[in-house]
């Protein structure tokens, strides 16, 4: 099981104000990223509404359900004093892992668990089974593009009128892949179901 990191927020005078943690979602933790996924969608001012629609409907509870029973650690919760401030969610895309979605939630976008997930997620997910972690940004957002190159992510390209009639960046960067095996993306299987199921009912 991997270690999960932690820091801490500091004030400019220096007090500790805050521990944070970051886990790997539960079946419990479901309702709580759904509904804060798809508030984070809906206001986002980057996406055109077709896109929303398009993206509220595929992050459904099931997908997240399923990408958990692939690896619990693809939904990563961050906490400030044990309390959910963040997510970021991905999966698997045959030999690199996808950003789908990265945000701090409403009520601690004062803190600086944005930064912590940045280093946290390269730190879980650069563990020799991808070749690289990628994600698509619009170009008008600066400020998630400033983070990411902050983290050794480089633009590798525009994708012109690449979802909807909207240009998107593609973002990368390089994770050292050693095992040999590669996985065949976001599909558990009956196995998986199975263990999902059984996880449920269990209550992790």
């Amino acid at each position: 099981m991997t270690k999960a990191p932690f820091g801490t927020i500091q004030s400019a005078e220096g007090d500790i104000m805050a521990e944070m943690t970051i886990r790997a979602a539960t079946a419990a933790d479901i309702d709580l990223i759904h509904h804060e996924l798809m508030d984070v969608i809906a206001k986002s001012e980057y996406y055109s509404e077709r896109f929303k629609v398009h993206e509220m409907g595929r992050l459904n509870k099931t997908f997240l359900r399923n990408i958990t029973a692939l690896d619990p650690w693809h939904i990563m919760i961050m906490e400030a004093d044990g309390t959910p401030g963040g997510a970021m969610v991905s999966g698997p895309e045959c030999g690199a892992i996808f950003r789908y979605w990265s945000w701090v939630f409403p009520s601690h976008r004062q803190t600086k668990l944005g930064m912590f997930g940045m280093r946290a997620f390269d730190e879980h997910w650069d563990n020799g089974r991808f070749h690289k972690a990628y994600t698509f940004v619009r170009p008008e957002n600066e400020v998630a593009r400033m983070l990411l190159r902050r983290y050794g992510y480089k633009e590798t390209c525009l994708l012109e009128k690449h979802i909807f009639g909207q240009d998107y960046m593609l973002i990368e960067k390089p994770y050292t892949k050693v095992t040999e095996d590669y996985d065949g993306g976001v599909n558990i299987g009956r196995l998986g179901r199975l263990r999902q199921k059984l996880g449920e009912l269990v209550g992790v």
